[in-house]
Parts: C-alpha cells; structure tokens; sequence
C-alpha cells in the first residue's frame, strides 16, 4: 500500500503569495484536495494523507515531521508562485537524493504538462525544508504565478484546477506504480514494461496506435516503465462538485459535444454524481 502525503503550501496565519485577488493557500488547499479526488476516484492500492485539510497553521517541521511519522512513500507539496515570472515549475533538494527521486519529480512533471497549458520553467532544484528534510522522495510544485493576470485567471477557475490536480493525480501514480480502477477511472489498462513500444502495446490489445494515444491523451510516442496506460473500453467521469462539460471535455482530450452525444444530454446541465462516458 503506497502512501501519498500531500501538503497544501501555507494555510491559517501564514496567507502566502496573495494577488489578483488570490490567497496562495486557499488555491493550494483547491488543488491537494482535488488531487486526494481523483488519486481515489481512479487509482487503487494506496492512502493518502494530507498536512492540513482547511485553513489550519501548519509548520514546517510539523508537515515533515508528520510525513516521516506516517511513514510516507512520496512528499508532494504544492505551491502557487509569485515575483513576476509566468508559468509552472517543480523543485527536488539541490543536495544528495536518490535516483528514485528524479524518476517521479520526471514522471510528476510531464503528467502536469500534459494537463496544463502553463508555460514550462522546467525542472529545478532548491534546498526548500521540505524537500530536505523529508526522508522520502519529495517534490515541491509551483503552479503558475498569483502575481501574473493570465496565470490567476487560470488559478480562479475550478475547472482549470481540476487541470492541474489531474496532473498531479496522473504524475503521482505514475510515479508510484499505482493501478488505475477500472469502470469509475475508466477501461481496462496496461502497465509499461520494459522494452515496451506503442506500436506494440497497440497490437498485443487489437486497437491502433493513434486509438491508444487518444485514450492517454498523449502527444508523443514517449511511455515509459510502470506507466499505467488505458487500452481499451469506453473510459467514465464522474461528475465532481462544481464542474462543467467543457472542464470535463478539457480533462480527458475531448469535446462537449462528444460527451453529450455518448450520453444523450440535450442540454449543457449535469449533476454532481452524475457518471458521464467521455470517451
């Protein structure tokens, strides 16, 4: 059973970044519950397990402390940027890590990528206490910038924050190897071995390369070892609080009007609960 601490950055008397009318820990407390959601909604054989879950003051040593406790297997600390830049960037410890590490900060990042259309600021290390402190992997996320009107735009809808804890979802179980459910998260899935193409993934399963790419959502031929891809079947969403057909569209590579002919909706309404085929 892996388990997953994520840690919504600041909170209670410590606000954060603040811009455009945002709060940096109310975004980030959005983002690591959303992402607690969808690790359920989808993956299987893990726990999560969070530093705070409203707006509690939480210190550093307390959220390391509390994940070296737990026994955590991946440290995931999420932040929102400020100082006039633009765009998304993760950090990793800037002194001895382990190989592992770099795998997941890798596997992190290119899942958020595929979900978000921040610019790149790429991959960068820090010696942030959390990162150093940590006894497990960890990374810290810094999902655009508060201070920049495009990035807060993004960060003040929910359906672009469904975007980035998706990412985060996605990168934290890839990283950890995690299962993907079958039926909620959709279809039945495929994980990558070594030596494994497309190509060949796509014959051993009966459907064509561009069909599996559509189903993952991805933009290149790259997959890598322990990568959970979906093969086959129609793929389900269940619908979250809060969420629209174009946020649901945006998540998974699609249309609103491919969601709503597989359903036969004939309007734009959908309702909390309500499980939706999008593909």
């Amino acid at each position: 059973m892996a388990k997953i601490y994520l840690d919504p950055g600041h909170g209670g008397t410590d606000s954060g970044a603040q811009g455009n009318g945002l709060q940096e820990k109310n975004v980030t407390l959005a983002i690591a519950l959303k992402t607690r959601d969808f690790l359920y909604r989808d993956y299987e054989g893990h726990s999560v397990r969070l530093s705070r879950t409203g707006d509690q003051t939480r210190s550093l040593n307390y959220r390391t402390n509390d994940a070296n406790s737990w026994g955590a297997n991946y440290f995931v600390s999420i932040h929102i940027n400020a100082g006039g830049g633009v765009g998304y960037e993760d950090y990793i410890y800037n002194g001895s890590i382990s190989s592992q590490t770099i795998t997941y900060r890798d596997r992190v990042h290119a899942e958020i990528m595929k979900q978000v259309d921040f610019n790149n600021r790429g991959k960068k290390r820090a010696n942030f206490h959390v990162l150093r402190e940590s006894r497990m992997p960890a990374i810290l996320t810094e999902n655009g910038f508060i201070d920049n009107a495009g990035d807060a735009a993004k960060l003040k809808s929910d359906d672009y924050l469904n975007r980035i804890a998706l990412g985060h979802a996605n990168g934290i179980a890839s990283a950890l190897g995690l299962r993907r459910k079958t039926g909620g998260g959709g279809g039945n899935t495929y994980i990558v071995k070594e030596g494994d193409t497309l190509w060949s993934i796509a014959q051993a399963h009966n459907i064509t390369v561009s069909e599996l790419k559509s189903l993952n959502n991805l933009t290149n031929d790259i997959i890598y070892p322990g990568q959970v891809l979906i093969v086959t079947g129609a793929v389900y969403h269940t619908v979250q609080s809060g969420e629209t057909l174009w946020g649901i569209a945006q998540l998974y590579g699609t249309t609103v009007d491919a969601i709503k002919n597989f359903n036969g909706l004939t309007g734009d309404t959908i309702q909390p609960g309500q499980r939706l085929r999008v593909k």
